[in-house]
């Protein structure tokens, strides 16, 4: 015969399988995600640059939300995967996933601007103290044999756009892996 278990044998089960539960969701955590910073000085004003996105992506290819913070809404910038090479600022991050989309058919680059955002498709202004958030198409093959993680570094980056497409100060990446 059997004996029937305590209530208190009940109890203490019971809370060690909440316990064991509440332990597995503390450290199972929403995607994770990379972010880059820089601190730059333009035109005598310190700007802190914060670029937000997920770690991984799907190699096949995903949307993404992209976040960014601290930037001059006077400079505007292109958000999308890139090529990197060396450090924030040391080298122009190219190429880029869809090249320049200006129709907007591919997605896989958004522009963030003051000057002009907003009208263009994949194209927005930026928010209160230089903020953004906007999706863009990642995918591990760029074209042309650059594939991310394998033949290439990739980020997801800003860079200055057109108005001044070789000031490096608005270089920021946030690394992402392709699984």
């Amino acid at each position: 015969m059997s004996a029937v278990p305590s209530t208190r044998t009940v109890a203490r089960t019971g809370f060690a399988v909440l316990s064991a539960a509440a332990l597995a969701l503390s450290l199972s955590s929403p995607a994770a995600a990379a972010t880059g910073t820089r601190t730059i000085t333009d035109g005598g004003t310190t700007y802190n640059l914060s670029l937000t996105a997920p770690d991984t992506a799907n190699a096949s290819g995903q949307n993404i939300t992209v976040t960014g913070s601290g930037y001059n809404g006077w400079q505007g910038v292109y958000v999308g995967l890139c090529v990197v090479d060396g450090a924030q600022g040391a080298n122009k991050p190219s190429p880029c996933l869809g090249g320049q989309d200006e129709a907007g058919t591919t997605g896989a680059s958004h522009w963030v601007s003051n000057l002009g955002g907003g009208i263009l498709p994949n194209s927005s202004t930026f928010g209160s103290g230089g903020t953004f958030s906007v999706q863009i198409h990642v995918k591990a093959d760029l074209g042309g044999g650059n594939i991310c993680g394998d033949t290439v570094e990739c980020a997801v980056v800003t860079r200055a756009d057109h108005t001044d497409t070789n000031d490096r100060k608005y270089d920021v990446h946030a690394p992402i892996d392709f699984v």
